[in-house]
């Protein structure tokens, strides 16, 4: 085994170092003798807190400074939420390993209201997603839609001061913080639509990187990669925005195929197009879907975002 540690680079929030020690005790375990050290940074999408993801540049501000780590050899692989990765990387860099993915569901969180449905009119609901803001403006164009940043810590504690009558969070990222209990109910596909890859963890690596490859290969999931694939496909095809008000969820058939939901909504009214298509490539699925949208009208509902 390698005498130095491997060095994984990962954001600072509590749900980040979760995922990266998540990743590390993998390694250990599937590696006897290995060393794993995080190395935790700042990125510019945890600092600026007072303005939009979509106002800042989007998600992939999440993984600049963990790809500098990589590149100048501070670190040798990077841990991601896949829906935080931009649909085109880096040629420098790679995700030689996809974890199986938990629930990709959205979570409904309140104190006060069990569901979307009990929600009285002008109550305010706070989401950091544009995905998000859109489907929920689709089925209550009554409420307001406030944006909320932070932490998953951050974002509770602003629901619990009465800042927000409810929030929508990540299924996943509530249940790995020990937080399942503040569910109160699933916002679930294909009825809604989460961002594409959500739910799964990403390992970065540099392309060139042979020994590191090697080691974290064994983390893989197929099955994941496989449905992820066709998601991110799609959201490559529709211009790879992370900015974009896309959902996406691919489904395994029985009989090995996948059916894959897309969705495209309009954040400031709500209107929401839809497709779907059935195929056994990802990426040529991820296509049918986009031409899907597109037919609908998506050139003339992305032309009208300010």
């Amino acid at each position: 085994m390698t005498e130095s540690p491997l060095r994984i680079a990962t954001r600072k929030s509590p749900l980040a170092l979760w995922q990266a020690e998540h990743v590390a005790a993998r390694l250990r375990a599937a590696h006897p003798g290995l060393r794993v050290q995080l190395l935790p940074l700042s990125t510019r999408g945890d600092e600026v807190l007072d303005r939009s993801l979509a106002a800042i540049g989007g998600k992939g501000l999440f993984l600049k400074e963990l790809e500098i780590a990589l590149a100048d050899g501070r670190a040798e692989l990077a841990v991601h939420s896949l829906k935080d990765v931009p649909a085109q990387l880096d040629p420098r860099f790679h995700l030689p390993a996809i974890l199986a993915r938990a629930d990709c569901a959205d979570a409904w969180v309140s104190n006060e209201f069990a569901t979307l449905t009990d929600l009285p009119s002008g109550a305010k609901v706070g989401t950091s997603s544009l995905r998000r803001t859109a489907q929920l403006r689709a089925r209550r164009p009554d409420l307001e839609i406030a944006d909320l940043r932070g932490n998953v810590g951050t974002r509770l504690a602003k629901l619990d001061r009465g800042d927000y009558a409810a929030i929508v969070l990540a299924v996943a990222g509530l249940e790995r913080m020990g937080l399942g209990a503040r569910i109160r109910a699933r916002l679930t596909p294909p009825a809604w639509l989460p961002a594409p890859g959500q739910a799964a963890i990403a390992v970065e690596t540099r392309v060139a990187d042979a020994v590191t490859n090697a080691l974290v290969r064994v983390l893989e999931d197929p099955a994941t990669r496989r449905g992820v694939a066709a998601e991110r496909a799609l959201n490559a095809a529709m211009g790879g925005d992370c900015t974009m008000p896309l959902g996406a969820w691919c489904q395994a058939r029985t009989d090995g195929s996948l059916r894959l939901y897309g969705l495209l909504g309009d954040a400031h009214d709500g209107r929401l197009l839809r497709a779907e298509a059935v195929g056994r490539d990802p990426a040529a699925l991820g296509a049918a879907v986009a031409l899907g949208l597109h037919k609908q009208g998506a050139d003339a509902l992305l032309g009208a975002r300010t």
